[in-house]
């Protein structure tokens, strides 16, 4: 029902930045809290950082916490993931999902699992 678009990714080298965007399909995105995840090659797929449907509160995972920001523009159907100072263990394959919000839960074990909707994926490569 929810169809997610990625861009953004690419090569980089440690300490630059990128910006991933996903563009969210539906009428309805502001109901949708959004997460991104990714996963580096033989390893299971982490949560990276989530953002609720007004945009009003996020999460993150403490490997990326001071360097990604999430942010959405619900009048665009998007959220972005903005990534600084990275590193060569952020390199991975980076999801975009979806799942409905619950408005009035301020839970990170909510919002780090249980998404339901999933973009294609784009490769971030952080180089030495």
């Amino acid at each position: 029902q929810v169809q997610l678009v990625e861009s953004g990714g690419g090569l980089v080298q440690a300490g630059g930045s990128l910006r991933l965007s996903c563009a969210a399909s539906g009428r309805t995105f502001s109901s949708y809290a959004m997460g991104w995840f990714r996963q580096a090659s033989g390893k299971e797929r982490e949560f990276v950082a989530a953002i609720k449907g007004s945009g009003a509160i996020t999460y993150y995972a403490d490997s990326v916490k001071g360097r990604f920001t999430i942010s959405r523009d619900n009048a665009k159907n998007t959220v972005y993931l903005q990534m600084n100072s990275l590193k060569p263990e952020d390199t991975a394959v980076y999801y975009c999902a979806a799942k409905p919000d619950r408005t009035n839960l301020y839970d990170r074990g909510y919002y780090d699992r249980g998404y339901i909707y999933w973009g294609q994926g784009t490769q971030v490569t952080v180089s030495s």
